[in-house]
């Protein structure tokens, strides 16, 4: 696909649930995809490159520290991080700053079923997260069917929709986020 026509795909399922020290944002997305393959590109830090908000220091499928750099345009943003499971290829979580992400990879007829909960300690954080996620998986999703677009990240997410799915988000989730 020209990047150019890219254009994010239909609303995820998606809720915003009370957790321990905040709330959980609860994405999910079907995949065409066997887990083993969605696996790969969750781990490995050349596929991360090619969609993930962040440049992983190391394959992220072996519990450890790492260090998870935040990318908007030429700006690098390191932060630390720790994969505190990584169970192959069915969960993996790790935190991200003041995050926690856990990846569950359940397979389903048709690929696999991906649900991600990041912690957030606000709620209203929740449609921000959930559009860039959303775009970060659908730029996910053409790289595993073999047509990759490029990461799409930080401030260039705007004009790929990034404004239009936090309002949908927003709406879904029933909550004002802040302006950006």
């Amino acid at each position: 696909m020209d990047r150019d026509s890219f254009r994010p795909g239909p609303l995820a399922e998606v809720a915003r649930v009370p957790a321990d020290d905040g709330w959980d944002l609860v994405f999910v997305r079907d995949v065409r995809h066997p887990p083993e393959k969605v696996w790969a590109a969750l781990t490995e830090p050349d596929r991360l490159a090619q969609w993930a908000p962040f440049l992983a220091s190391r394959d992220l499928g072996t519990p450890g520290e790492a260090t998870l750099t935040t990318v908007n345009g030429d700006e690098r943003f390191p932060g630390p991080a720790t994969v505190l499971r990584a169970e192959r290829p069915a969960l993996l979580e790790y935190t991200w700053g003041d995050g926690l992400l856990r990846w569950e990879l359940t397979p389903s007829a048709t690929g696999t079923r991906l649900t991600l909960r990041h912690t957030v300690d606000k709620p209203e954080l929740a449609p921000i997260m959930a559009a860039g996620w959303h775009l970060c998986l659908d730029v996910a999703g053409h790289l595993l069917d073999g047509d990759p677009v490029g990461p799409i990240r930080g401030a260039e997410a705007t004009n790929f929709g990034w404004d239009e799915l936090r309002a949908a988000y927003a709406e879904h989730l029933h909550t004002e986020p802040p302006a950006h």
